[in-house]
């Protein structure tokens, strides 16, 4: 250091120690990783399989302001987030009914976040072999009674609409399509406007799937005989569009011809004499979402006659059991009344 003034010398030295001595303060302190383990890395795509993951920081410290988000909650849903002890988090987490791979990114407050992939496969069973497969069957009570107060909530809607029913409403199957379908979407405040409902709705949304995201994708309806495979998500044996006849053979049971073991959506179904309208459905409402009281009713389109396009009418059952026309009580000695039937999605729970 010959010819640099001492000061100077012992300046340059005080400094290096200086970012010397910084820098091993700081490292230790910086951004701690995340660690993340989940009880298992895949889960049949049946829509209440669940698995945890177990969240902590590297170095021990405080989880705050914990996130965890899945890039599909249609594939795999954030049930829960709960602390197990101290700085160790447990989030429970549970399958869809869409097979694929789901990022689930987690971060929290001065953790470096962590990213996290989950796959769920497809499930062909039907394990009652009514053709219909079991992701589309609502396992839940809640999700069950969701459902029914959403269908008929809808069916009954369109009875207050008058003549400004949707267009594709133009016989009983089209009713009975429109409810089902709209039941089984998510109900924001935009869906709620498009569908000018005339009274707020009670119920939660169906959480097992909403239309349309499962394999099938819009086609909900089982047009054909069959088991159901694989093969039936591409072969169409399911479509958007089902006529009266189908909906009955194919995508409901029948409960009785009783109308006292009827339940708020559950379906009437008639077959008359006649080419023009063999099949008819109508809807049991049970007591009505919109005016107060005890009656029950039913609700259902009456189809086109003539140039006229006909109507939705909804008739209290007494009414209905005293029709005029005897051909349309729902009776046992009525020949024509086929039965009380239940949607096929909610088998099981008897």
């Amino acid at each position: 250091m010959r010819g640099v003034p001492r000061w100077l010398a012992v300046s340059a030295v005080i400094a290096v120690v200086s970012v010397l001595c910084a820098f091993a303060w700081r490292r230790p302190h910086g951004p701690s990783p995340l660690m993340v383990r989940l009880s298992a890395t895949s889960l049949p795509a049946d829509g209440f399989s669940f698995t945890e993951m177990e969240i902590h920081a590297a170095d021990g410290r405080e989880l705050r302001e914990l996130q965890v988000a899945s890039n599909n909650p249609h594939r795999i849903a954030i049930e829960s987030i709960a602390e197990a002890r101290p700085g160790v988090a447990i989030v429970t987490l549970q399958a869809g009914v869409n097979p694929g791979e789901t990022t689930l990114r987690v971060s929290s407050s001065g953790l470096s976040p962590r990213s996290i992939a989950l796959r769920t496969t497809l499930v062909t069973v039907d394990s009652i072999g009514d053709g219909t497969p079991d992701f589309l069957r609502l396992h839940d009570a809640a999700d069950r009674a969701s459902f029914r107060r959403w269908f008929t909530l809808l069916a009954e809607a369109q009875y207050y609409r008058g003549r400004t029913l949707p267009p594709e409403i133009d016989d009983c199957a089209a009713l009975l399509r429109f409810a089902y379908r709209e039941a089984l979407r998510s109900h924001d405040a935009a869906w709620a406007q498009l569908m000018a409902l005339p009274a707020p709705a009670t119920a939660s949304d169906v959480r097992q799937y909403q239309y349309p995201y499962t394999p099938l994708e819009a086609a909900l309806f089982r047009v054909r005989a069959g088991n159901f495979d694989t093969a039936s998500l591409h072969d169409g044996s399911f479509a958007q569009f089902a006529d009266v006849e189908t909906l009955l053979r194919y995508n409901t049971f029948r409960v009785g011809r009783d109308l006292t073991r009827a339940q708020p959506g559950d379906v009437i179904f008639f077959r008359q004499d006649g080419p023009k309208m063999p099949f008819h459905a109508m809807i049991f409402l049970g007591q009505s979402q919109v005016e107060p009281g005890d009656e029950q009713f039913v609700a259902y389109h009456t189809g086109p006659t003539g140039n006229k396009p006909g109507e939705i009418r909804r008739l209290t059952v007494t009414q209905l059991m005293n029709y005029p026309d005897a051909r349309w009580r729902p009776v046992p000695s009525n020949p024509a009344f086929l039965g009380v039937y239940r949607w096929n999605i909610l088998r099981g729970a008897e």
